[in-house]
Formats: C-alpha cells, sequence, structure tokens
C-alpha cells in the first residue's frame, strides 16, 4: 500500500457519508451561477483525475516527451510547490481551473457518487502501478499545461490534496442549501 491510497479511500468515504442521502436535484443544487454544484465537483474530480491516465500510460510505454522545463530541477520543485500549495483544502481563494478540466455545465446523474467511487479505486490502481515510475523519479508536465512540470510523486499529492479541497467545497454548497429543498 502506498501513501495515496488511505487518503483517496477516506476521501471516498467522506464524499459518500456526506452526500450520499441527497437527490439528483439536491446534488446539482447551486447557490449562484459562479458555484458549482456538489454533483459538478464531484465530475471536475473525475475529469481531471482522468486526465492522468493517458501521461502514465505514455510513461510506461516509453513514450512519454518530457518538455524542456522538465529537466530544470529548480523549476519542477518550483512548480510542484506551487501547485500543491495550491490545492490543499483550507483554501483561502477560489482559483479558476483551466478548460479541459471544467465540469459538466448540465444537470448530472444520481449516479455520480457510485461512478465516483469507481473511479478512485481505478485511480489508486494507476498509482499502484506507477510504482516502478515513482522510483525512477518521474517528472511530468500538467496535463492541462505542458509548461507546468513537476515530479509524479508531487502529481498525486495535488490529486489527493485537490480531493480534500473539492469535498470542502461540496460541504459549503450543502451547508448553503435552503433546509427541505
Amino acid at each position: 500500500m502506498n501513501r495515496w491510497n488511505t487518503i483517496i479511500d477516506q476521501t471516498t468515504t467522506d464524499f459518500t457519508d456526506a452526500f450520499s442521502s441527497l437527490n439528483e436535484r439536491q446534488l446539482n443544487w447551486k447557490p449562484n451561477a459562479q458555484t458549482w454544484s456538489i454533483a459538478q465537483n464531484i465530475h471536475h474530480l473525475i475529469v481531471i483525475n482522468e486526465t492522468y491516465y493517458p501521461v502514465l500510460e505514455a510513461l510506461h510505454e516509453g513514450s512519454y516527451t518530457l518538455p524542456f522545463m522538465g529537466k530544470m530541477g529548480f523549476m519542477v520543485s518550483f512548480f510542484g510547490k506551487m501547485i500543491l500549495g495550491s490545492v490543499q483544502p483550507d483554501r483561502k481563494r477560489k482559483i479558476k481551473t483551466f478548460p479541459i478540466w471544467e465540469p459538466a455545465q448540465s444537470d448530472l446523474p444520481p449516479d455520480l457518487l457510485a461512478r465516483f467511487a469507481g473511479h478512485q479505486e481505478e485511480l489508486k490502481s494507476r498509482i499502484a502501478g506507477a510504482a516502478d515510475l515513482l522510483g525512477q523519479g518521474a517528472v511530468i508536465s500538467s496535463p492541462a499545461n505542458g509548461a507546468i512540470v513537476y515530479k509524479l510523486e508531487t502529481a498525486f499529492d495535488i490529486i489527493v490534496a485537490h480531493e480534500r479541497r473539492h469535498l470542502t467545497q461540496a460541504r459549503e454548497v450543502l451547508s448553503a442549501m435552503p433546509a427541505g429543498y
């Protein structure tokens, strides 16, 4: 077992415990046009995490091409720390996501929590399958922006912190939901 599995399992449990009793209308409720619904927060996590899968596959196949910035250790360290710091759950301010990571804008189905739980198992499997890459100190670029580079280990740290951040955001939406909605 790796250090990320425990966090992923806890995040899955926390999402399920917090939101499994909600119906489709509640999951898709938004307090305002600028705030994502609970369902959009969940969908966003699935979308963003899955963009890392082709990167992992290319690394395993030996076909991954690291951008020039990835060869500069200080840039790898700088971007890794910067991105990891920006996705921490104790968010002070909102951060706009890259367009490829936007969640669906329409109503999402009520089985999204079950899809998320399945996704989390796949994520754990992908991370476990990357043990050899981690041992090699693999460096990747962000799937959203090739100029942003960080270690694969940091990418997994970013993913789990980002999930916790969106759990906090989804809980805030739930607490803003009118009673009896």
